[in-house]
């Protein structure tokens, strides 16, 4: 027997409100046009990999203009393995964190000893303590703030860590809750393998931060940004779309080459359920505020939801100044909806491993 998940009323969503305080974004200094990407990815692949220059117009294809890189680009013209990776990681993640954090508590007029809970989401490296570990001397997070790390959710994390920000925010009132997506994809970028999901991950992946702040009251803000019930569905028999391989050398990206068909098959259905389970209607969401998985994937997104072709110019736009960062991808895009003054009911999606739909409900008040 199945059983389904009942739908929240909106009574219950009300009994505490949670809003968007604050969103912050933060971009590594190192800075990789997509041409130059293209000429680097030729000279370390092109002679190994000999299907190279049949997906090298995918360079010109994929919607992307620039990338951000936690490290030099020459730090990418040697092969590494597992202990350069993960240093790596530990030296830049944390600064990404701390970057993306304080922006978005400045966003929020709030201090970092008024965050009670620090979600951290992060699937490109490995920290233990974890980054908000690592970042709190520098913050000044009190010494009772509660963490929770999350692993493991790629694309989908920054949905999935603010849909779960906000279920911790609205189980007591006046907390303040911190999320931070930190990826650093770059640090992936392999030489040794050479499969196509590797030249494909060259084309799109860049590196990046993004952090939001929300706050539970039992008072609702008549112009706030309140944030609904976050959602998900998973699909059976699917684990192979999207995730990473592991090996003795890192971490080595899976990307199926079926997901932009896969979406414009099932996409639609699962954000029908979702919405049901949200106790929202189609006809109800003014927009969809989606992660760009790449250009493919964004025409797909369109095509089945039946919404105007190019409408999705924020998510175009963030992938075109800054590539597929992975889980704070979304943020920066619905940063962008936001400060572009778009009002009403918004519906904020991402898909990941899994394979996964997440989907938040943003509302933004006129």
């Amino acid at each position: 027997m199945v059983h389904m998940a009942h739908p929240v009323s909106p009574q219950a969503q009300h009994e505490t409100c949670v809003t968007l305080a604050g969103i912050g974004t933060a971009l590594p200094p190192n800075k990789l046009p997509q041409s130059m990407a293209q000429d680097y990815a030729r000279a370390l692949l092109g002679k190994r990999y000999t299907h190279f220059e049949r997906l090298a117009p995918a360079f010109e294809n994929a919607g992307v203009d620039m990338r951000h890189l936690v490290q030099p680009v020459a730090w990418y013209e040697q092969d590494r393995g597992w202990a350069e990776r993960g240093a790596a990681y530990m030296q830049t993640a944390p600064l990404l964190f701390i970057d993306a954090a304080q922006a978005a508590l400045a966003d929020a007029n709030c201090r970092a000893d008024q965050v009670d809970v620090v979600v951290t989401v992060s699937s490109t490296g490995i920290a233990t303590p974890t980054l908000e570990a690592q970042a709190f001397k520098a913050m000044g997070f009190r010494t009772d703030v509660q963490r929770v790390p999350l692993f493991g959710l790629g694309c989908a994390g920054g949905v999935t860590g603010l849909a779960l920000a906000r279920r911790l925010a609205a189980a007591r009132p006046d907390q303040t809750v911190l999320m931070v997506a930190v990826e650093a994809c770059s640090l992936s970028f392999r030489t040794d393998r050479l499969q196509k999901a590797d030249i494909i991950a060259t084309v799109l992946f860049g590196d990046g931060a993004a952090a939001a702040v929300l706050k539970s009251s039992t008072q609702q803000d008549a112009g706030a940004i309140t944030l609904g019930d976050g959602q998900e569905h998973i699909w059976p028999d699917t684990l192979g779309i999207m995730g990473w391989d592991v090996d003795e050398n890192g971490l080595g990206v899976v990307f199926d080459r079926s997901i932009p068909t896969f979406v414009q098959e099932n996409f639609r259905e699962a954000v029908l359920g979702m919405l049901g389970r949200a106790c929202l209607p189609l006809d109800a969401i003014d927009r969809f505020v989606c992660h760009p998985g790449g250009a493919k994937v964004l025409e797909a997104i369109e095509s089945t939801m039946h919404l105007p072709e190019g409408s999705l110019d924020a998510e175009r736009d963030t992938l075109r100044a800054a590539g597929n960062m992975s889980a704070p991808t979304a943020l920066f895009v619905l940063d962008r909806v936001l400060k572009s003054g778009q009002t009403g009911q918004m519906a904020l999606c991402a898909l990941g491993p899994g394979f996964t739909a997440s989907l938040l409900p943003v509302r933004v008040a006129s």
